[in-house]
């Protein structure tokens, strides 16, 4: 196997390889991961020092896919590997999230872990290899971490589970769970389901926990043969006499008063005050020269964190007054735009947003440029924006960043599941999700919000789908085990932040179709996931309620600004004479008529014709019609334009809407059908005198026309402009009067 280093162990049941000794020998620790011929390798490095006053981890996660992995250069004038890509961001953020609770409390020290695609065999992802070099880099580096992890794909195919498919077998698995967990609990999971019953996706998680347990015994192995002793780094935290002098300023009974019972921004105005109240003491006894603000932001953060969840664990009460499992108040309204497809609001508390459904022909499906396999194409995309004015603040406002991109996808692929198939519904859809408040839950109120916005659009959804997501409190005994838990239902802002779990689920009344789960803590046992699973349920049902009441059903008509779709049947051999050389004469049908053309790729011979125009739909199908509804030669016109090869014959009586294609003074030349045209002489251009032909047509113009005879002999052909403007406007063909300028 290639690029296997001077020690390596395998995971024969999995297929998977990891090797290290070799390669990148200055990094902290460096792994190569291999499953089939798809090759990726991993390191991590620290940083030996943490800038001054810095308060927070800087924990990097980069996975990059390189052209060269899959034998293909980049694209572009510099041909050079550029921004990284959708799925680069993501295979990031899934990597990023289960390391980062496993790094000890207080170490700020710079971490920087960087995969790349070094082969790819189209076969196998690289996603879950991403998860597992990262753990195998860590835990034989000496940076401290409390690993290993491990991560597999489980699919279900024909009712049974299948540990990491490959992208054939995935094709058709009713299931996409990445699951990822220590030896012994559930640490991160994320993916999507065809409304899988919250019992089944249960025992799918238990046979994910079970499966990583190969991946965690080779790591460790790995350990075992070129481990490091892990390095002592300083741990940040406040200093005992400003942790003192902060307690005693502001006591828990001031903390809770300050969180409890208000709204959002009454809170942050009273912790801010008490915040400002600390520093002046913290200034006035310790003096400014050895105040630091790491101390105040510390030790805050440990007294919020505490007070947050006392009340809850001990009183059952939470900041804004609600119980346990209750929801926010809840707003839901449709149509809320003009002129766009589709629109809605959707509102849980504080936290709002409005979606907008575009719909498309499916020739606006995005391709995807994935090395690693897999679908070349979606024509279902959702969009967040998260801007700063959101949370009333000032900051960043562009291009998505990478939190944006993971809840777009996220929410994206919680709707998939309930998505009409093409075959049914042949458009590309599109739904920008649009953050006007947050305060918690963004994401899972776009799942809301982009469903009310499908079904306001008429896009004829197998079942609508609703998001929630559910929080935890614990307290620990002295060893670090779970002394006390309890779930929470939509949480807040604040309740994610200094809570220990975001669990994002989403789903239909009959199942869940897309879930995430982040954790602040190091592992989360299978009693509590359970809970929060059937807790996310009731929630579900109680917001399907409040949505449904704002609009019952997909609409059955879709909206006047939408394309209107025909689907036309014609013979696959024809498919090559309607696009024509290089495509000029499907060209010439959308330039012609302003309708949009899309042949499917299956060579089946479906046209889809698109358009919000009625007239336009009708031109299109009688050029389609003209092209694919005969076969055989046709007459040619002088100097041998034309002839007999090309499209059907022109015939006669019958109206065409063609491409000027020559001006003389005698006439103009009209290509009615592929390689076919006809004299339209300058007596039958319009119903009067005409003096010159460009005063009626020019090179390149679309005209309406009517074959009005085919010389026998030499299959010229005569057109005639007035004769077909005479029938379509339900007049005879008989010339009017002259205009007295003419």
């Amino acid at each position: 196997m290639s690029l296997v280093q001077k020690h390596s162990v395998t995971v024969p049941s999995l297929g998977i390889t990891f090797s290290t000794g070799t390669y990148a020998a200055l990094a902290n620790g460096a792994v190569n991961v291999a499953v089939g011929e798809t090759n990726l390798f991993v390191t991590a490095c620290v940083s030996a020092s943490v800038k001054p006053g810095q308060d927070f981890f800087p924990l990097t996660v980069d996975y990059r896919e390189k052209y060269a992995a899959a034998g293909r250069f980049p694209g572009g004038y510099f041909k050079r590997e550029g921004r990284p890509s959708e799925k680069e961001i993501l295979t990031s953020r899934l990597c990023d999230r289960p390391c980062r609770p496993l790094f000890p409390e207080g170490f700020l020290n710079e971490v920087q872990i960087i995969g790349q695609l070094l082969s790819a065999d189209q076969i196998n992802d690289a996603d879950i290899p991403m998860i597992n070099g990262a753990s195998a880099a860590l835990a034989i580096s000496d940076i401290p971490w409390a690993g290993p992890i491990a991560g597999v794909r489980v699919a279900e195919i024909d009712g049974q589970f299948v540990a990491n498919p490959n992208l054939d077998q995935m094709a058709t698995s009713s299931l996409d769970l990445i699951y990822v967990g220590t030896e012994k609990d559930m640490l991160m999971i994320e993916g999507s389901a065809d409304q899988i019953s919250e019992d089944r996706f249960i025992e799918a998680l238990a046979f994910g926990q079970q499966a990583i347990q190969p991946i965690i015994a080779a790591i460790k192995e790995l350990v075992a043969l070129v481990g490091k002793p892990k390095a002592t780094f300083n741990l940040v935290g406040a200093t005992p006499e400003a942790r003192a002098i902060i307690e005693r300023v502001v006591p828990a009974e001031r903390l809770s008063a300050a969180i409890f019972g208000k709204e959002k921004a009454a809170r942050g105005a009273a912790v801010k005050l008490l915040k400002e109240e600390a520093k002046a003491a913290l200034i006035a006894e310790l003096g400014a020269d050895k105040f630091t603000d790491v101390d105040l932001s510390v030790v805050f953060e440990d007294l919020q964190y505490t007070a947050y969840r006392n009340t809850v664990l001990e009183k059952g009460v939470r900041a804004d007054g609600r119980g346990k499992t209750d929801l926010r108040p809840l707003q839901a309204a449709v149509g809320v735009l003009p002129r766009v497809h589709g629109s809605a609001m959707f509102q849980r508390g504080d936290t709002q947003n409005i979606a907008i459904t575009t719909l498309g022909p499916t020739k606006e499906a995005q391709e995807m440029d994935g090395l690693t396999g897999g679908a070349t194409s979606k024509s279902f995309i959702l969009h967040y924006n998260f801007p700063p004015f959101s949370v009333g603040e000032t900051g960043r406002y562009g291009s998505p960043g990478r939190r944006e991109v993971g809840h777009g996808a996220l929410a994206e692929r919680s709707l998939v599941p309930v998505l009409p198939p093409e075959d049914v519904f042949p458009y590309s859809i599109r739904v920008v999700s649009e953050i006007m408040a947050s305060n918690g839950s963004t994401s899972m109120a776009s799942i809301c919000g982009g469903c009310l916005a499908l079904m306001d659009a008429g896009v004829p959804i197998i079942a609508p789908v609703a998001g929630i997501s559910c929080g935890l409190m614990t307290k620990n005994n002295a060893d670090g085990s779970i002394a006390q838990w309890t779930t929470i239902t939509d949480i807040l802002g604040e309740e994610d932040h200094f809570g220990d779990m975001d669990f994002k689920i989403a789903g239909t009344t009959k199942g869940i179709t897309g879930f995430q789960l982040d954790l602040k803590i190091k592992g989360l046992p299978f009693e509590i996931a359970k809970t929060a699973i059937h807790q996310a349920r009731e929630a579900r049902v109680e917001i399907l309620k409040v949505m449904l009441g704002s609009l019952p059903a997909p609409r059955k008509d879709l909206s006047t600004f939408a394309p209107r779709i025909q689907t036309i049947q014609i013979d696959p051999e024809k498919i090559g004479a309607l696009i024509g050389p290089g495509g000029k004469n499907i060209r010439r049908i959308v330039e012609t008529t302003g309708a949009q053309i899309d042949i499917s790729d299956d060579d089946s011979g479906k046209v889809f014709v698109y358009s919000n125009n009625g007239a336009a739909m009708a031109r299109a199908i009688q050029e389609i019609d003209a092209v694919c509804g005969g076969a055989g030669g046709g007459g040619g016109r002088d100097g041998g334009r034309g002839g007999n090869a090309g499209g059907p014959p022109i015939e006669i009586g019958k109206i065409y809407t063609g491409r000027v294609t020559g001006v003389k003074d005698f006439g103009a030349f009209v290509e009615c059908t592929p390689g076919k045209e006809g004299l339209c002489h300058i007596s039958e251009l319009a119903d009067f005198r005409v003096r010159r032909t460009e005063d009626v047509v020019k090179m390149g113009d679309s005209i309406t026309v009517k074959c009005i005879g085919i010389d026998e002999r030499s299959g010229k052909v005569r057109l005639s402009r007035k004769a077909a403007m005479a029938e379509l406007e339900g007049q005879t063909a008989a010339p009017a009067a002259e205009p007295a300028n003419a």
